[in-house]
């Protein structure tokens, strides 16, 4: 049986999380799902509990890495999680857990899951409208290396979309 692919959404935590990114993140997850993906997220609030729940009502599988290392912390759309008890650090788990990365808004923990995809060199997308992180680095690379372009797109079907064209090219 082949590695079901792996498909990490990062974006704002509850405190930085809107109505309209809720609905765009639980489009990304419902997306992320019926593309038999497995969801990845950081497994907590906002932008990854809405994912979450999105993958979860399309019948996919969830995966929350969080920070602390007790699994009540994480989100209940949840399926499994994996505590990792290493704080923030937990960014370059989920980077590197992930076959691509999709950007749902985001503040400097979403800049940070970003800079370590983008170091190595995972396909990185972002829903350009979202604002935070997403908007800002649309269409760009992170530094001089040019290690890998963050693809800016319109729509939770578009970021899947790339994503998964990339990992089996």
């Amino acid at each position: 049986m082949a590695k079901k692919r792996q498909i990490l959404v990062i974006g704002n935590n509850e405190s930085g999380c809107t109505p309209e990114l809720e609905k765009i993140a639980y489009a990304v997850g419902a997306e992320v799902a019926k593309s038999d993906s497995v969801l990845i997220t950081g497994g907590l609030g906002g932008v990854m509990k809405a994912a979450s729940h999105g993958a979860h009502d399309a019948g996919g599988l969830t995966l929350g890495i969080i920070p602390q290392d007790n699994a009540s912390f994480a989100n209940e759309y949840c399926d499994i999680v994996i505590p990792s008890g290493i704080g923030l650090s937990r960014d370059f788990l989920n980077a590197l857990s992930a076959d691509g990365v999709i950007i749902v808004g985001g503040g400097s923990g979403t800049l940070s899951e970003t800079c370590a995809a983008y170091m190595y060199k995972k396909p990185i997308v972002s829903l350009k409208n979202s604002g935070g992180v997403a908007t800002k680095f649309a269409d760009q690379y992170l530094d001089h290396r040019e290690n890998v372009k963050i693809i800016g797109v319109e729509t939770p079907q578009e970021a899947v979309q790339y994503i998964l064209g990339k990992i089996t090219a």
